[in-house]
């Protein structure tokens, strides 16, 4: 059984930094893709960055483009998340995901963690 662990979360100010991490378990690398994707209250959940193991191909939100780094360590079967020059529309739950393809629509993971809150105030 694979499972996803977000840990990281919390309240921060405008301007400040946070970084989540994904730690997997279950199976090594179970799919060569790692996303992180945040739902605000009343949203859709949208996507926001993902890595391929393999590679390290990156692709990122508009809305986060230069803010925000993913990265992983094979080592540890984790990958996370850096978020620098945090804003308040940033605040929502995020949630890291496994699936196969560098993919921008939540229906093409198909593993999940319970995510992890992040809250920026003014």
């Amino acid at each position: 059984q694979v499972q996803l662990v977000e840990a990281g979360g919390g309240l921060v100010q405008a301007g400040g930094s946070l970084r989540l991490s994904c730690a997997t378990s279950g199976r090594t690398f179970p799919r060569p893709v790692m996303g992180w994707f945040r739902q605000a209250p009343g949203k859709e959940r949208e996507f926001v960055a993902a890595i391929r193991w393999a590679s390290t191909y990156t692709e990122y939100a508009d809305s986060v483009r230069g803010r925000f780094t993913i990265s992983g360590d094979n080592a540890k079967n984790t990958v996370y998340l850096q978020m620098n020059s945090l804003k308040p529309e940033d605040t929502a739950l995020y949630y890291c995901a496994a699936g196969y393809p560098m993919a921008v629509l939540p229906r093409a993971y198909d593993f999940w963690g319970q995510g992890t809150q992040v809250t920026v105030s003014l």
